[in-house]
Parts: C-alpha cells; structure tokens; sequence
C-alpha cells in the first residue's frame, strides 16, 4: 500500500522504479499535500522509503565492511565491501543515496505545506515532528557514509535539501560539520514536536533520546550522551528482553525503542542475506568464524547462530522476511551510557552499565575493569557481541579512529585476508551516477 501511494503522489517527477536516472535530489509537487489525509499518505510515504533504506541495505553495508561478516556469495557489490575495495559503481552504495535522497524530498515537501494548510495544532505537531525525526536520521546515516566522522576523517558532508521544487535542483556538498549541526538541529525539533508516546513504528520523544545518546557520542559529548540515555533507561516502558532471542523472534518488545516495520506485503531482505539457503536465505553473508568462536558458548548470544550446509556459521536474528528491523534498542543507549561515563571518569557506573547488557545473556560480570583503557576495550568488544549484524560495526570503528588497525588484516573463509590499508577509504564513494548528472557533486578523495 505505502509503495502506491508513493507513486500516486509524485509520479510526476519519478516513475516507481527503484533507480530511475533523474536526480535522487530531484524534489516532489508540494502542492500533493493539500489537507490531512493527503498529508498522512505523504508521511506514510516518506516511512516507505524508511522501509527501502533499513530492509538491510545499510545493515549489509556496516557489517560486512566490519569483522563479525563476510559475503561468501556471488554478490559483486558486497565482495566489495567485505575486501575494501569499494568503488564509486557500487550497486549497494546508489541504491542507499537513491532511496534516503528520496526521502528526503518527501520530508521537504511535508515540512513545506504542512504549515501553510487547514489543520489543527496537534495534526501538525504529529506530521511534523515526525518529519523532523525521519529526516534528521537519514541526513545522520548519509553523514556517516559519505562524509565522514569529525577529527576523524572526512572535511565534505553531504548534500542538505531543506526546499521542495518542481524542478530539478543540483544540489553541493555541505562541509561536514554543517552536515551534522543539520541532523542536530532536525532532532531539537523533533523532541519539540514528538509525543511522548506513539504507536509502533513511529517516533516519540524516547525514540529522538536514544538517537541523540548514539549522536553525541561522534563528538565526544558525553554529558550530553549520559543525560539522553538517563532519560530513556528511566522510562518504565522499557527494559532488557529476556531471553535474547525473544528480541528477534517477536516484533516491538519492550527492549525496543525504534524499529522499521516489515509485513508479509512489505519485506525486508535481512532473512533472505544472513540465512543460508536451508532456512529459505541465499547464505550471501556467513559469520565470521573467528568472532563467532570468541563468544562464551554460555552467553545466550551464541544461540543466535545456525550452521550452513557448508560448515559456516550464520546469524540467526533474522528468520523471517515480515520481521522489523532494529534501529535502536535499550541494550545500545545502556551501552551508549557506559562510554560516556568511562570517559567522565564513573567507573562504578560504567561496569554497572555493562553488566547490566552482559547479565541478560548469562554472560559473567565484569568487575575487574577499573581504568578508561580497560573500560573503553570492554564496552567494545561487548557492543561487537551485542550489536553484530544490526549494522553498527564499521561506524563503531571509524567513529573510535580503530578501523585502520582492526581491519588490517581480516580473515575471510574462502579467500586471503581481507586489508583495510588506505585511509580515504573511511568514506565511501559518492555514487558515479550522481557525479554523472550533477556537475555540483564533488567525489570524496580518493575515488
């Protein structure tokens, strides 16, 4: 339904097809929006396109590029990825600029009308904040992609939409802190606007918190880190599943905070990458068999794998093509939280943050951590346990500046180690595409 109305409302300026060559910057009518149902069919819209982003792209992306997967398969794009040799034709990198650009231009067209038509302060509160939330996180993903980490690597951000217009518009880069001062600013409006409570799958004031513990953290603010998780680790809705698996298995539980939502209509690609042909996947990416032997075969995480039919292990979190993608959940902003008191100098606090994600999952406490370089190895290696294979790694390591070191050397199941050894290749390639039909676009060095 929601892949129809996007064809209803802007097919005047895209065809449904998934990469049409028109400019993914390209902007929608406005003037589609013009009362409150069409104004829910725009954000319903905009959740679709949420939906074409997170239905694994990313998480492919981020895993792979990391040490917890590897593409084993006849997937180009992905043995690019897994072997860091990425280039700007990437098939999986155009179709993660095509689909958040596009959402982004429905944002611009829900933040332009809404205001300006016949409805009540609470409608527009709700579409509006929602907007804010949704565009803030796409700008935060691309960001992270294609410009970088600030005093880490990268000077361009990316492009910053704010305006609809019927006509094509050739967008520049932004430099890399305005790319981010944009998400931050979407975000302070979001929590403006939000309710404090939504239904599932939509923002809520919680849901902006979490984001902004995980958005501090690339820059180093960790008061302001602890404060957005003090605030969700305090709200009674939420807590710590147990056991492990009933997070996957079941679909917004109390340890989620925000999840893309997938039906048997609208399906996510999560199942079909990470699970082998036995279990209905295509075994395109398998664990990587020195990380699935580091886990304590008494931690309940080490349950959520299931060997392939060629002895590969494969992640388990994903057996169902209906089944939500996770964007944040509780276990992260407790992680999120541990960082940012290790670094303010709150040991005490930072292993009771710690223990708490580790005693979930029957995993032994730890208790000895008592310095930052002790604390700091230990949350990181639990945020590669806990979070592997919902797209956290690669970003992990960049924004820590340890991916250079980490991924010098990755073994691979069936070909020689995979050698991170060029630093521009932090930043991946804007796609040649864009470059292509926009003369404004300037490629990351290096590409």
């Amino acid at each position: 339904m929601m892949k129809k109305i996007i064809c209803l409302l802007f097919l005047s300026l895209w065809a449904c097809k998934m990469l049409d060559r028109e400019p993914a910057l390209q902007v929608g009518d406005a003037k589609a929006i013009t009362d409150w149902q069409s104004a829910n069919a725009a954000l319903a819209g905009l959740y679709n396109q949420m939906q074409e982003v997170y239905n694994g792209r990313i998480q492919r992306l981020a895993d792979v590029a990391g040490t917890t997967a590897q593409s084993i398969g006849s997937n180009s794009a992905l043995r690019q990825i897994d072997t860091y040799t990425i280039d700007a034709e990437n098939a999986v990198l155009l179709e993660i600029w095509t689909y958040i650009y596009r959402g982004v231009n429905i944002a611009n067209n829900i933040l332009a009308r809404v205001p300006q038509i016949g409805l009540s302060e609470e409608q527009k509160n709700y579409l509006l904040g929602q907007t804010y939330f949704l565009r803030g996180l796409l700008f935060f993903d691309a960001v992270r992609i294609w410009g970088g980490v600030p005093n880490v690597i990268g000077e361009s951000g990316i492009p910053l939409p704010q305006e609809p217009s019927r006509s094509v518009v050739l967008y520049e880069r932004s430099s890399l802190q305005a790319s981010y001062n944009q998400v931050e600013k979407d975000w302070a409006e979001a929590v403006k606007l939000l309710p404090e409570i939504s239904p599932a799958g939509q923002a809520n004031k919680n849901v902006a918190y979490a984001l902004l513990s995980r958005f501090y953290l690339y820059f180093k603010n960790y008061p302001e880190v602890e404060r957005y998780a003090n605030a969700v680790i305090a709200n009674p809705r939420y807590s710590l599943v147990f056991p492990y698996s009933d997070i996957f298995n079941n679909k917004n539980t109390k340890e989620s905070i925000f999840e893309v939502q997938f039906d048997n209509t609208d399906t996510n690609t999560l199942s079909t990458f990470y699970l082998p042909s036995a279990m209905g996947g295509n075994g395109e990416i398998a664990a990587h068999i020195e990380f699935y032997n580091q886990i304590d075969r008494n931690d309940e995480r080490a349950r959520m794998f299931v060997r392939g039919s060629s002895g590969l292990w494969y992640s388990n979190k994903y057996t169902q093509k209906s089944g939500n993608a996770h964007l944040i959940r509780l276990a992260e902003v407790y992680l999120n939280r541990a960082e940012a008191r290790t670094y303010q100098n709150n040991f005490a606090g930072a292993r009771a943050d710690l223990n708490a994600v580790r005693g979930r999952v029957n995993a032994l406490a730890d208790n000895t951590a008592n310095s930052v370089e002790q604390l700091v190895a230990a949350i990181e290696k639990e945020r590669r346990l806990e979070l592997c294979y919902e797209g956290f790694e690669w970003f992990d390591l960049v924004r820590t500046g340890r991916a250079l070191v980490v991924l010098s050397s990755v073994p691979r199941s069936n070909a020689s180690p995979a050698q991170l050894r060029e630093r521009h290749r932090l930043v991946f390639p804007i796609p040649a595409e864009e470059i292509k039909i926009n003369p404004k676009m300037l490629q990351n060095q290096g590409y």
